[in-house]
């Protein structure tokens, strides 16, 4: 049995679109897997500039409602002053400002405690780098 804290580093290709990667069913996984039955707390964090963790509802629509929001909040143009990679891509930089990198989400008889429409997302809309990395964290007691 574990005790106190597990951690496990995800591989996720979002591949050269701009994505919402639903990561509910790796973190259940892991929980399955590390928590047995304890309540704790999962952290989720992804260690990329460019990249956000969001708990929003998907295949409804809110995921392309969530990038479009980004769109105009957040315009691919040349107003940026981070000028490296694709058109714009210093958006993709003031992303975590926004959306944050991490998440801290309650743990509860060891599954999520999560709302009836609530998912775990990775939000990436950096169409140059389609290789990214989640850590799962779990404390628990």
């Amino acid at each position: 049995m574990s005790h106190g804290f597990e951690t496990r580093t995800l591989d996720v290709t979002t591949g050269s679109s701009e994505t919402v990667h639903d990561l509910t069913r790796e973190c259940a996984a892991f929980l399955a897997e590390v928590a047995q039955g304890r309540d704790g707390l999962l952290n989720v964090f992804a260690p990329h500039a460019t990249t956000g963790i969001a708990l929003i509802e998907t295949g409804a629509g809110s995921d392309d409602d969530l990038l479009s929001a980004l769109h105009r909040l957040l315009p691919a143009d040349e107003r940026w002053q981070h000028r490296h990679g694709s058109r714009g891509h210093g958006r993709d930089h003031v992303l975590p400002a926004l959306v944050p990198p991490h998440a801290t989400l309650p743990v509860l008889d060891g599954e999520l405690a999560l709302g009836t429409w609530q998912s775990v997302c990775l939000v990436d809309t950096n169409k140059d780098n389609p290789d990214r990395q989640v850590r799962l964290s779990f404390i628990g007691q």
